[in-house]
């Protein structure tokens, strides 16, 4: 069995020990013991779910996961979190991360960025309900949670969400969704759930609770609200997740998302296996978006073609190996970004990341606005600016 798989089947275990009967679970659950107990961690003491803890086959499956989880960290997250320390610094600290096309994904969101202190995530994925662990069937926890393992195999695995899989994976009945997902992930990075809210998005951007009468109406965007912080005493961060097409197309019929943006403050962006969109035309919309909001952007070479970037706007500093696409993608090369990497003479990320991720094969762009007040570490053997 090679690592991936075991680390699959291991994470699996874990939540299949979750199936036991419904009176393990007490009224009044907060969200922070719903997203513990998803993601394999004991609730708080003297939680509503107390219970569950206490029972020896979850005790025993909780264990397990962790273990899995520590592997997952010590192979990857621990590798990339250090180098974005090092490399990024200060730019961790930015006000807002613009993550374009991330699906669920707040995991590698925090692992590079996190101290930011709005993350705005969004895909193609249902938002799905808040998670009421009471109202799960016992007969039918097992099956949902299967369904919910498989939406998560392929980050853990490769770094990234497959959307196709994804679209599937999210429309069963009990844990629908990418709320689960943002739960777990966040519990399991040690943050603190505090709360969780059904929004939407008018055309003009403005955030409202969900109208459940309202969810079908023409320009609404439907999201979630997630305040957390990493500890008590730590300040309060907001996750939002849009469901929403960000194509031209998409942009011109629910605008809110990009008019949403708009309202924040300049911040950083993260973009990674998204399919080369935005070498589209018509995805010109959200890349012109991401280079008028960020101050920085951190993406693989499926992000913002190298030759988007105005010489006279920004410093690209590459980093890792650029191999050009996988062959899905082939006819998204790139010779200015060759050019880059040529003459910077860069060395292997320490992790895999992107459509390439295994970590001697993986890229990372850090494209920097020559106007900002942000500086980033050049790649060993580079000057400390790179022209393209």
């Amino acid at each position: 069995m090679n690592t991936a798989t075991g680390l699959r089947r291991t994470f699996f275990s874990a939540w299949v020990a979750l199936c036991l009967p419904a009176s393990v679970f007490a009224d009044g659950a907060t969200p922070d013991d719903t997203a513990r107990v998803l993601a394999g961690l004991p609730p708080s003491p003297g939680s509503s779910l107390d219970s569950l803890a206490a029972e020896p086959a979850w005790q025993s499956q909780a264990k397990r996961f962790g273990d899995s989880w520590k592997h997952l960290e010590k192979s990857q997250l621990s590798a990339a979190g250090s180098w974005a320390e090092t490399t990024l610094g200060d730019a961790r600290k930015a006000s807002v991360l613009y993550y374009a096309f991330s699906g669920p994904d707040f995991l590698y969101a925090s692992t590079f960025f996190p101290n930011c202190q709005t993350y705005v995530l969004c895909g193609l994925e249902p938002v799905g309900p808040i998670p009421d662990l009471e109202k799960l069937p016992p007969d039918k926890l097992g099956s949902s949670l299967e369904h919910l393992q498989a939406s998560l195999d392929s980050v853990l695995s490769f770094s990234f969400f497959k959307t196709k899989d994804m679209k599937n994976d999210l429309q069963f009945d009990l844990l629908p969704g990418t709320t689960p997902i943002l739960y777990t992930f966040l519990a399991r990075l040690g943050k603190t759930v505090r709360s969780a809210t059904l929004v939407t998005l008018d055309k003009q951007g403005d955030v409202t609770p969900l109208d459940p009468a309202s969810t079908e109406h023409a320009g609404l965007i439907n999201g979630v609200k997630i305040e957390f912080s990493a500890g008590a005493e730590a300040p309060v961060q907001t996750l939002y997740y849009f469901r929403t097409d960000i194509s031209n197309d998409g942009i011109k019929k629910t605008p809110g998302f990009v008019n949403f943006c708009k309202k924040l403050e300049p911040g950083a962006g993260l973009v990674k296996a998204a399919s080369y969109l935005m070498h589209e035309d018509y995805f010109s919309g959200i890349r012109n978006l991401l280079l008028e909001r960020c101050t920085l952007i951190l993406e693989d070479d499926s992000g913002i073609p190298a030759a988007k970037f105005p010489d006279h706007d920004w410093d690209l500093h590459p980093y890792g190996r650029f191999l050009g696409p996988i062959d899905l993608f082939k006819e998204h090369q790139q010779p200015d970004l060759a050019v880059l990497y040529n003459a910077a003479k860069t060395t292997p990320l320490p992790f895999g990341i992107g459509y390439r991720h295994h970590a001697n094969e993986s890229n990372l762009l850090v494209a920097i606005r020559k106007t900002g007040l942000t500086k980033v570490k050049a790649p060993e053997g580079a000057a400390e600016t790179v022209h393209h």
